[in-house]
């Protein structure tokens, strides 16, 4: 039997399905080192395919119970920015829908720019309801934090389009009717929270670097926001501006050195 090039070899690879033994079998008695080679990237891409999809299951562990005691429409509850010195916080609310798959999908800050990019527009194209919420800095500065946050949740809850029969939030009791199960980490622990993570976090951050055409001595787009080395230093040169959040220790600090 004539043997098939590499490039053969790897195109066979690309589209092998796990289940296709007999193929996989035939092409790792090719002694070759380029097949050898191929062979043993493929099957650790096997391996990293099945990790996220174990990953993404167990992370589907909470809409199973909920779906199971009669909910249809979950809905997963998180925001972003409640740690930086400038801007709003942020909270998205996502309901996907039952058959919703998508590998690697995890708390937001875990994955670089571009998977969430990539991770947001999926989210949008599918999702049965996405909206997200806001709270100001001026008014981070006048409830607090923790308080602006749940604003900003209920913010996004209220506006959603299809009303929720049942709500995991990351870490939060929110003020509804709504049964509603808050996980600590929940961004890393169920896929609609996971999701309305990276809603909030690319939202957030493309407000950011918006402030940033505004106002690019403070470097927006570089820190988002966050007490940085470069952004302390902006606050040292060019002082306070309205979206710094004059409540946050290291913001008080300029204020008062100047004053």
């Amino acid at each position: 039997m004539t043997k098939k090039t590499i490039i053969e070899v790897k195109n066979i690879l690309e589209n092998l399905d796990t289940e296709e033994v007999s193929i996989l079998k035939e092409l790792s008695e090719d002694d070759r080192k380029g097949v050898q080679k191929l062979i043993t990237s493929w099957k650790k891409k096997q391996n990293e395919k099945e990790q996220l999809r174990t990953q993404f299951y167990d992370m589907m562990y909470y809409e199973k119970q909920a779906y199971k005691q009669g909910s249809n429409f979950i809905a997963g509850i998180d925001e972003v920015g409640r740690g930086p010195l400038a801007g709003p916080v942020v909270a998205a609310c996502v309901i996907l829908p039952k058959d919703f798959y998508l590998p690697g999908l995890t708390d937001s800050k875990k994955l670089s720019k571009a998977k969430r990019e990539e991770f947001y527009e999926e989210i949008l194209r599918y999702a049965i309801a996405v909206e997200v919420g806001e709270a100001s800095s001026k008014e981070i500065d006048r409830f607090n934090i923790y308080q602006s946050s749940k604003h900003a949740m209920m913010r996004a809850l209220e506006k959603l389009s299809q009303k929720p029969d049942y709500l995991l939030v990351d870490a939060m009791k929110l003020p509804t009717s709504i049964p509603q199960l808050d996980l600590i980490k929940g961004d890393s622990r169920s896929i609609s929270i996971a999701a309305s993570s990276v809603v909030a976090k690319v939202t957030r951050d493309r407000y950011m670097e918006d402030l940033h055409k505004k106002y690019p001595n403070y470097d927006f787009n570089r820190h988002m926001g966050y007490g940085t080395k470069v952004h302390l230093e902006a606050l040292e040169t060019y002082g306070v501006m309205d979206e710094h959040r004059t409540s946050f220790a290291p913001i008080k600090q300029v204020i008062d050195s100047g004053s």
